[in-house]
């Protein structure tokens, strides 16, 4: 009797973790991902503000499955599911069949109903997302050092972040520490420092998801290093030159997203109503209500805690609903009753820069550099690849010594795709006709 086909959708934490837990059994795993590789997400921002790079927080998919010959690796992005026919459709048109299936294809950004504001805004949820955000920060410091309009300077020179969540504070603290620490030598007609960056939060508090006193300490932290925190507001206009706070329009060239999460459209396809955010309602055992074959993980799934808030779209939980729907997988081809997802929280935290993290950890409240310490054990515990976990290890000992950060590079058509490059490209042309174009 042939095993049975278990197709993941999907090479993040649920779908990785799902899929390595049924290559332990006896079954055929077919593991389908557009990318050729697993991104360590918690550590996309070191990437973006050059303190990692790329090929440290991401290790390709076959290598890390490669010692389970029941496991297939295939690159490719799905387009459909039938979940009446038990097919999924890759984009060139090759279907796959399934006795069961696990989607996990995660989340993107969300504009709230902006979605032209992206251009100006990019956000962080992917590799090529962190170079676009690593590329225009330190263009923005290369335009400074050639602009002799004070005012466009400091438009070049104010960074502004939206979202006052994890990603936020800590990309708004790592920019902070570039222009105060890593460059602050670097320049001949400015002076890094004087760069303002400014951390947009419309809730109350940054951090709302910590208690108040993180949320306080956090604060502090960032203030410290020179960002300004302004909570109970947000951006209400994002345009090339400037952002608009309430009736204000603030001068920047350079704004990053960090405020909202919309879940894959493949959720969409599996014949339930989705919430507005795009999550799947799932069972206490993570599978569907009309299709118990079909499991949903990680940022896709829409499961409530029993004080009704729907579970954090955190690698923790994503990590353990893809052991949890491959073991209810399991228990289905042996005839055994399935069991209820359980999140068991191992705590929050979040680092705002040099020897600065604030951490909750069940009841223990920690801050300061005890819990930038844990911050950093943490995330090299979950980091996948032993080679990863020691290259990033001397990256961070080495940051910490010097201040400095190694992957200062810009990639790609500098000019292409960000408004402000304009600057330079109007000097050029004014050379061209023989004019003064600066020092």
């Amino acid at each position: 009797m042939a095993s049975p086909t278990v197709v993941v959708v999907g090479g993040g934490f649920a779908g990785l973790y799902a899929a390595r837990s049924l290559a332990r059994r006896g079954v055929h795993v077919v593991l389908i991902d557009r990318l050729n590789y697993h991104l360590f997400q918690p550590l996309l921002y070191q990437v973006a503000t050059a303190a990692l790079s790329p090929g440290e927080i991401a290790e390709p998919l076959r290598a890390i499955l490669r010692k389970y010959r029941n496991v297939e690796v295939l690159l490719g992005e799905v387009e459909h599911v039938d979940v009446n026919a038990r097919t999924v459709t890759l984009e060139d048109g090759d279907e796959v069949r399934y006795d069961y299936l696990v989607v996990a294809t995660g989340a993107r950004h969300s504009y709230f109903a902006h979605p032209e504001w992206e251009p100006m805004a990019p956000g962080l949820k992917s590799l090529a997302d962190a170079l676009e955000m690593r590329r225009r920060i330190f263009l923005a410091f290369e335009l400074a050092e050639r602009e002799e309009d004070p005012a466009r300077q400091q438009a070049l020179l104010t960074f502004v972040v939206v979202g006052g969540g994890p990603t936020g504070v800590e990309l708004a603290g790592a920019i902070a520490e570039i222009a105060r620490h890593t460059i602050s030598q670097d320049f001949r007609h400015f002076d890094p420092r004087q760069a303002r960056v400014i951390l947009l939060e419309r809730g109350e508090r940054i951090l709302e998801a910590y208690p108040p006193d993180l949320s306080a300490s956090a604060q502090r932290a960032l203030e410290h290093i020179g960002v300004e925190v302004r909570t109970g507001e947000g951006a209400t206009d994002i345009q090339p030159d400037h952002v608009t706070i309430g009736d204000h329009q603030l001068p920047t060239y350079t704004v990053l997203w960090a405020a909202g999460v919309a879940s894959s459209p493949l959720g969409r396809q599996l014949g339930v109503e989705v919430d507005k955010s795009g999550r799947v309602p799932v069972q206490p055992d993570l599978s569907l209500a009309d299709h118990p074959e079909v499991f949903v993980a990680g940022d896709l799934a829409l499961l409530r805690q029993p004080n009704g808030k729907p579970l954090p779209g955190l690698a923790p939980v994503a990590i353990q609903q893809g052991e949890a729907a491959a073991d209810n997988v399991w228990r289905s081809i042996n005839g055994e009753g399935r069991r209820p997802f359980h999140y068991f929280d191992r705590g929050s935290m979040a680092t705002i820069g040099r020897a600065a993290a604030v951490a909750e950890i069940r009841f223990l409240h920690l801050h300061g550099f005890i819990a930038w310490l844990a911050w950093l054990f943490i995330h090299l515990l979950y980091l996948i690849g032993f080679e990863n976990r020691l290259l990033v290890l001397v990256q961070w000992a080495a940051s910490y010594i010097s201040y400095e950060r190694g992957a200062r590079l810009i990639t790609g058509p500098w000019q292409a795709g960000w408004p402000a490059a304009e600057l330079v490209g109007a000097k050029g042309n004014a050379k061209e006709r023989g004019q003064s174009v600066g020092r």
